[in-house]
């Protein structure tokens, strides 16, 4: 039986941890996120069962020996300039949206390099979703930033017909976010990450 991967998310700014933690559950949608104010939070549940650790800078330095333990887990969380941590992967979590999403991408990349794992754990689902040829010609132009309008002029198809598709790959994605379907675009080949 297949068991769901759970992420940890160690950050005492409650905007911070949430922000975060809204962001992986669009890209994960079949991971338990949890999210911990304190490392004894954590510690009072159960720590090792997490195939990830988001965890603030303050919290990574004061018990640092328990995260260098599962430095392949752990990504550290900084604000603006990064700290120099040996082979521990850092996110800014202060860059706009957009870039934000492409630096958890680079470290899913990076975790996969690593760890022959992604980031998340998280298999990623091998299925295309079924999504058609038209489909994902259609989300293409979406994670570039084309709205409704200015993909159906350029597909020669209705306004109605791209509102149909936009449908049909959010329901057999379920994904809502642009910046969602962007990262999916993005793991699936379909647009390379420097494109969107």
């Amino acid at each position: 039986m297949y068991m769901m991967s759970e992420i940890a998310i160690l950050e005492n700014n409650t905007l911070t941890a949430l922000g975060l933690r809204l962001i992986l559950e669009e890209l994960l949608p079949a991971t338990v996120i949890r999210v911990f104010s304190s490392f004894e939070a954590l510690i009072d549940d159960t720590p090792d069962m997490y195939a990830h650790y988001f965890v603030s800078t303050q919290i990574y330095f004061e018990h640092s020996n328990f995260f260098l333990q599962r430095r392949p887990k752990t990504i550290v969380l900084a604000a603006g300039e990064q700290p120099s941590l040996s082979g521990v992967p850092t996110l800014n979590f202060c860059l706009p949206q957009e870039k934000l999403v492409k630096s958890i991408m680079q470290l899913r990349n990076y975790g996969h390099e690593m760890t022959h794992h992604p980031v998340t754990t998280s298999p990623m689902p091998q299925q295309e979703h079924d999504l058609s040829p038209r489909e994902i010609e259609v989300l293409i132009l979406i994670t570039k930033g084309f709205i409704n309008k200015e993909i159906a002029d350029k597909l020669n198809i209705s306004l109605t017909t791209v509102i149909s598709h936009r449908k049909n790959i959010t329901e057999k994605l379920g994904i809502k976010s642009v910046s969602g379907l962007a990262i999916y675009a993005v793991m699936h080949g379909y647009v390379e990450a420097d494109r969107i």
